[in-house]
């Protein structure tokens, strides 16, 4: 399997609840470094996993619609806990709609999976990992 991965970053407020979030329950804020691996098992006529340029530029403006946003405020999320793995999720899934509406090029639509890992510090990170 091949794969290619593109990075960014995004910084959001949110706050959680439940007993398990101790002081996050509090608004607090977070940067997260993102990576989004595409994969699929042969390249494409052009000898590529997928457009970097064009993975990139989507990630980004995936990110975009949530950059310096208080999560709490997004009616998409009310009642939500917001969390590393949540935000993942997400992330993926934006990014696939994006994918099959042919954002990423034609030959995007040969890809096989995307992994998004959202890195909460240089300690802790979670993942997001769907078939395409």
């Amino acid at each position: 399997m091949f794969s290619v991965t593109v990075r960014d970053h995004f910084m959001i407020a949110h706050s959680f609840s439940g007993e398990v979030f101790g002081p996050a329950q509090r608004l607090h804020g977070a940067t997260y470094l993102v990576d989004a691996a595409f994969r699929r098992p042969e390249l494409d006529p052009d000898g590529l996993v997928v457009d970097i340029g064009l993975a990139i530029r989507e990630l980004g403006a995936v990110l975009a619609e949530f950059n310096y946003r208080n999560l709490d405020d997004v009616a998409d999320f009310a009642g939500v806990n917001t969390s590393t793995e949540f935000l993942a999720k997400v992330v993926a899934d934006r990014l696939v709609e994006r994918i099959r509406a042919g954002a990423l090029g034609e030959h995007a639509h040969g890809l096989a999976g995307l992994t998004v890992t959202l890195h909460e510090s240089h300690v802790a990170w979670a993942s997001y990992e769907c078939t395409l």
